[in-house]
């Protein structure tokens, strides 16, 4: 039963957001990592109010993300992944996130008048935030990418066609598990530095080309007989999701392969509730994007020219999986 208390407690949620997204964005935890460990230090290397940050300080030991001994503060065993030094660090994503505080925080004027008036777009943001972005993008994805890979039957196909890949993640997974497999990743030009470096991390460089464009003004690559959308049409309004399935179609050989990945809404629009949620992030964070529910996404993928569209896989982390068939 909903209750009040419930209510306040929900409400009062972006009072620990916000004392953890600060302490990340000051990069506190990666320097007491690192052994800058008492507040006098961490003020004067940082020109912060000691005062002030010794009372964040506190505040996150009561979350029980440092630990307080004799005025120095140093990072829990079990919380060493919150430095930023740390190879599964999800710090990119809590600064993506620092980055939606902004546009959330005009949340009500955008239900008011239907667009954000602080709006950024990606073209606009600046290298840290497109870092954090992409480097977020990898965080939340790994793990789910080799799921998903070992989930997929590939192994008839021979070149896939990444739209947007950002660094790579799903396109490492997809080559990993199916070794006669080569890509092209597509994606704006200053993502490529980012998307080069981990394909020469992970040994796949050799199997991959970069090509840079903007997949909305831009033509796409063609002959592949696999394409990836990986959480790409929940940041398009559906004007721009037809235009894109189009030009995938053409960029498409007969016989290939579509691969949607994304929240796919069930016909209420509020399952699964991730994706009701991350609708709303669409609404401050972008100018049309949205969740869309599997009918919408069937009709403008046959609007194309595609065929034997499906849904393959239903989940609650933005996992649904629809594929289509560019058929003869």
């Amino acid at each position: 039963m909903n209750h009040p208390m419930q209510f306040l407690e929900l409400i009062r949620g972006f009072m620990s957001s916000r004392i953890l997204l600060t302490a990340v964005e000051l990069d506190l935890f990666t320097q007491i990592g690192r052994g800058v460990d008492t507040p006098e230090a961490l003020a004067k290397s940082n020109d912060l109010d000691l005062r002030a940050l010794t009372r964040l300080l506190d505040a996150v030991v009561s979350f029980n993300f440092l630990q307080k001994e004799n005025q120095r503060y140093t990072l829990p065993p079990d919380a060493a992944w919150l430095s930023g030094d740390h190879p599964e660090t999800p710090v990119p994503m809590v600064l993506h996130m620092n980055d939606l505080w902004n546009a959330w925080s005009h949340l009500t004027e955008t239900v008011r008048k239907g667009k954000n008036p602080a709006l950024v777009t990606v073209a606009e943001k600046e290298e840290q935030s497109l870092n954090a972005f992409i480097g977020a993008m990898h965080v939340v994805g790994k793990d789910l990418a080799r799921e998903i890979a070992d989930d997929l039957d590939l192994s008839s196909y021979q070149k896939l066609l990444d739209i947007g890949g950002a660094s790579g993640t799903y396109t490492i997974a997809f080559l990993d598990k199916n070794p006669d497999m080569t890509a092209v990743i597509f994606d704006l030009a200053p993502v490529l530095p980012i998307a080069e470096k981990r394909l020469s991390t992970s040994g796949m460089a050799d199997r991959v080309k970069l090509v840079g464009g903007d997949f909305y003004t831009d033509p796409l690559p063609a002959g592949f007989d696999l394409v990836l959308l990986s959480a790409i049409i929940h940041q398009n309004s559906p004007d721009q999701n037809v235009i894109l399935f189009q030009k995938i179609y053409d960029a498409m050989v007969f016989g290939g392969t579509l691969i949607i990945r994304d929240h796919i809404m069930d016909a209420h629009r509020t399952s699964p509730p991730a994706g009701a949620v991350f609708a709303i992030n669409m609404l401050a964070a972008t100018e049309g994007g949205d969740t869309y529910t599997l009918k919408e996404i069937k009709q403008w993928l046959e609007t194309a020219g595609f065929s034997e569209i499906r849904q393959i896989r239903h989940g609650e982390k933005m996992d649904g999986i629809v594929t289509a068939q560019k058929t003869a």
